[in-house]
């Protein structure tokens, strides 16, 4: 403003005081004009800038798969080339083949992965507010997460057969033990000065509990919701190659395997993979973005 009013100042020799005071106004007035939104091509320049080191992976990985098709390192009904790979995932589309396995296993995942949300998160809190239960089990809801989910599959087998419950079983454990440590982790690291205004405002131990370390803690559980997606996805292929019920993602994997199809086997393993980043960028990228937002975590508004 002092330049400003400098400027007025130089001008003044040369101006009436009504024009000198119409430009001081004027010039205040555009100071205090309000800042414009991003435009259109901005809004398309960042899309962009977020898209095009993805596609240049894709790209670089198709390249690189090309390469060792073409240097005979196996044959090609062994390792078939790109284009071979999606010409089949085309028809695999096309005749609904691919849908009508997603159907079903999305089923299966759905239903295991809110088994594991359900018993993860109560799980989660007694072990978070009571000392007793945090000696009695916190260590084995760990040792738990480290185990892999093929290993709960023979003991899975020999109490429900082979069955859906035998795969909904080895799911639950999978995910359970992760969604769990990551609302315990989240909890743990609640800041104390939250605590202690809560305890101020009357709050007793489960409504401090609901009230502050819940929310509190709700960047390291989505990072445990994630981490358990990821089990359970995992968990249920292996249980669909395993236990052979209706025609799954796991079961087409199994059949191309079994008729010597490497193009409809690598077309179905292409069909997982985008599931999985699919479900992790839609559904636990907005989850993500939502609560760092809520916290201060990111620039975005």
């Amino acid at each position: 403003m002092l330049e400003l009013d400098d400027k007025i100042a130089a001008m003044a020799p040369d101006l009436s005081p009504d024009e000198a005071l119409a430009v001081d106004s004027q010039l205040d007035d555009r100071s205090l004009a309000p800042v414009n939104r991003p435009t259109g091509r901005h809004r398309a320049r960042k899309i962009w800038l977020a898209v095009w080191p993805k596609v240049a992976a894709v790209a670089i990985a198709l390249g690189l798969w090309q390469l060792v098709v073409m240097s005979g390192w196996r044959p090609e009904y062994v390792l078939p080339a790109p284009a071979t790979v999606f010409d089949r995932l085309g028809e695999l589309i096309a005749d609904g083949t691919v849908f009508d396995a997603l159907r079903i296993t999305g089923e299966r995942a759905l239903y295991g992965y809110g088994a594991a949300l359900i018993i993860g998160i109560v799980l989660g809190s007694l072990v978070a507010s009571s000392k007793i239960v945090r000696s009695a089990v916190g260590a084995m809801i760990t040792g738990l997460q480290t185990m892999p989910s093929i290993a709960w599959f023979p003991l899975a087998i020999l109490l429900f057969q082979l069955s859906e419950q035998a795969i909904t079983f080895v799911v639950v454990l999978g995910a359970a033990p992760s969604i769990a440590n990551g609302l315990i982790t989240g909890v743990d690291h609640t800041p104390p000065l939250l605590v202690r205004v809560g305890t101020m405002m009357g709050a007793n131990r489960w409504q401090r509990l609901r009230h502050v370390m819940l929310p509190a803690a709700m960047p390291s559980f989505v990072g445990g919701l994630k981490q358990g997606w990821a089990f359970a996805w995992r968990s249920l292929m292996a249980g669909e190659l395993i236990v052979i019920l209706g025609p799954s993602v796991g079961f087409l994997l199994q059949q191309y395997r079994n008729l010597a199809d490497a193009a409809g086997l690598i077309a179905m393993m292409i069909v997982i993979l985008v599931v999985g980043i699919l479900v992790d960028a839609l559904v636990f990228g907005t989850l993500d973005r939502i609560v760092r937002r809520r916290h201060g975590l990111t620039e975005e508004r």
